[in-house]
């Protein structure tokens, strides 16, 4: 669906992505209420959804097979709407259009970290010239992205093509995945060959 909406953006142009996005302004004056959902699916640019969609491949499978699809959904639409609320919080008067899963996405990282903390994930690190895979801890790669989207944040703040990308809502959807989680959760980790690029501790192994 995120791919599906960056499509549609790019035939629609600046007018549907203001459209579209969730401006807080608007929001606390009572107007254009389902921005709050719709927002979620738009991006930025090709490097906004490009960087969302590899880490939602990353983190979010093995979330879903443990909440199952159904939870999985809803657990993904209340963090990216926990998100978005909580930004037009600490700024209900700005005008600067709102946009991105990042919220969302912040939330199933959340989750992936507390339900699964010493795990590692075979990522392309660049060592010079060269790029090599190694494992990194999941812990490491979520304080990386976060601090990408924050970076991402200050160079973008007030450009409104690519709109308010805002760290708030990071901080708040992961905030919300963490302390959430457990209600969603319906059943243990399987691991499937075939997947994600899991290297699982021992303690997540294929044992009965």
């Amino acid at each position: 669906m995120n791919v599906v909406a960056f499509g549609v953006e790019l035939l629609g142009g600046d007018e549907f992505v203001l459209a579209w996005s969730a401006t807080p302004a608007a929001i606390v004056a009572g107007r254009d209420w389902v921005t709050l959902l719709t927002a979620m699916f738009l991006h930025g640019g090709v490097m906004h959804i490009l960087g969302n969609m590899v880490f939602f491949w990353a983190f979010a499978p093995v979330v879903e097979d443990a909440m199952g699809r159904g939870r999985f959904l809803a657990f993904y639409l209340v963090g990216g709407l926990v998100a978005f609320v909580a930004q037009i919080a600490v700024d209900p008067t700005s005008t600067i259009p709102n946009l991105g899963a990042s919220g969302a996405i912040a939330a199933v990282m959340g989750a992936f970290l507390v339900r699964y903390p010493h795990d590692r994930i075979k990522t392309l690190v660049p060592i010079g010239p060269f790029l090599t895979m190694m494992s990194i801890p999941a812990a490491l790669l979520i304080g990386l992205w976060l601090l990408i989207q924050m970076l991402n944040e200050v160079g973008s703040l007030v450009d409104m093509q690519s709109g308010g990308v805002a760290y708030v809502a990071h901080i708040a959807g992961a905030l919300f995945g963490a302390t959430s989680a457990g209600f969603f959760f319906s059943k243990p980790r399987v691991l499937e060959d075939g997947g994600p690029p899991w290297e699982p501790t021992a303690r997540f192994g294929r044992h009965p």
